[in-house]
């Protein structure tokens, strides 16, 4: 590891419903920029799918996006699927998932480090963690009542954002519109996605149910899982119809 590189942890929390290419990809490119500040070193990467209590239209049970994410990043070194929040017997808000994630991450580098203060010069600082997330993803803190007072402001104060461009989607007018996000505009990191994918899960749901080819746009292995066993299917899709959703619901 690079001197003086702090340790780095991305966490992404989502519907993964499925997980695509285009999800992967965000894990590189956050990767690249991180390394680039020549502050950070990323060393592991977290992918998070929601509880079944979400309450999202169409969205299938955990097990089987768990099942696909972790047959999409079997090729991966770095990058990991963590089912502590899917696990969840409800909806987890983000924060409650990040801080659970940060516990963790402490607790190992105490224990890799021991507990004296007599630790040598050279051990590395504690690693940080970071949500990746999506342009789309800053839009949500506009939303009323979709985060809870003060969570955005921990969000960002107390573990940063690492946000990529989606497509037209640009989140600099979003961290610029929010004052907290201004506040905190040394621990918010905007990506450049200069290679457009717009990839939506919704539109690969549709296709997939019509019976069309989403070849290339996910992993041959998750494809393949969905066919065995059925996942995508007008049923499916109505799932949750007419529900708001929980964070939405919690609020209300």
């Amino acid at each position: 590891m690079a001197a003086c590189r702090i340790p780095l942890v991305l966490l992404a929390c989502g519907s993964f419903n499925p997980i695509t290419n285009q999800h992967m990809r965000l894990f590189e490119l956050a990767r690249d920029h991180m390394h680039d500040t020549g502050n950070y070193q990323v060393v592991k990467g977290i992918v998070s799918p929601v509880s079944d209590g979400y309450g999202k239209q169409g969205l299938v049970s955990a097990k089987h996006r768990n099942a696909m994410a972790r047959l999409a990043l079997q090729s991966s070194d770095w990058l990991t699927v963590d089912e502590w929040e899917s696990d969840q017997p409800d909806w987890t808000e983000t924060v409650i998932t990040m801080r659970h994630h940060h516990g963790c991450i402490l607790k190992q580098y105490q224990q890799s480090t021991g507990n004296s203060m007599k630790r040598p010069i050279s051990t590395s600082p504690p690693p940080q963690l970071k949500l990746l997330c999506g342009a789309d993803f800053l839009d949500g803190f506009r939303v009323p009542g979709l985060w809870r007072p003060g969570h955005v402001d921990e969000l960002a104060a107390a573990f940063g954002l690492v946000c990529v461009s989606r497509g037209g989607l640009r989140p600099e007018r979003a961290a610029h519109e929010s004052d907290t996000l201004w506040r905190h505009r040394h621990n918010v990191f905007l990506v450049r996605e200069w290679v457009r994918n717009d990839t939506s899960a919704t539109e690969l749901r549709r296709a997939l149910r019509r019976g069309l080819s989403v070849k290339y746009l996910l992993p041959d292995a998750v494809i393949d899982y969905i066919g065995r066993h059925g996942v995508y299917t007008d049923a499916s899709e109505r799932k949750n119809r007419g529900t708001p959703l929980r964070p939405l619901a919690e609020q209300g």
